[in-house]
């Protein structure tokens, strides 16, 4: 199911810019609020671990699992262009947690993207929601 998930926001993102494409602007709304409306907005979600698994050696396979389903979706949606960063504090137990910023259309896409992080449906970890912007990034190193 997590696999999934970026094809389904992929076209549900293409059916949103065809729908906005092929409506007409009335003259009370200019061209150019339309392209804002479809322009994507910035999203943060902030994850910590649940508590049970504050100690490193309450960890079970099925704990591990979600880890792993988590980052393969979370690498998926970087290439795909939705998450433009993610990552996590070296810390350990109740002071680790990890945050992704990404883009969706609205806080309803943004929630859905969130809860259905495989860390969030297995309980490992719980996540938060905040609007966020990004002001300032650091061109890419070569």
């Amino acid at each position: 199911m997590h696999r999934a998930i970026p094809g389904i926001l992929l076209a549900l993102s293409l059916a949103l810019v065809a729908s906005i494409s092929n409506a007409s602007p009335s003259a009370s709304q200019p061209v150019a609020s339309e392209a804002n409306a479809a322009k994507p907005q910035q999203y943060l979600y902030v994850l910590r671990l649940v508590a049970r698994l504050h100690d490193d050696s309450a960890w079970t396979d099925a704990d591990n699992a979600a880890v792993s389903q988590h980052f393969q979706r979370l690498q998926a949606a970087t290439a795909a262009g939705q998450v433009i960063l993610a990552g996590r504090t070296t810390e350990s137990g109740d002071k680790t947690m990890g945050l992704v910023i990404f883009e969706a259309a609205n806080e309803d896409e943004a929630r859905r993207f969130m809860e259905s992080d495989p860390c969030v449906i297995a309980g490992v970890m719980t996540a938060t929601l905040h609007p966020y912007a990004v002001a300032l990034q650091r061109a890419p190193r070569n």
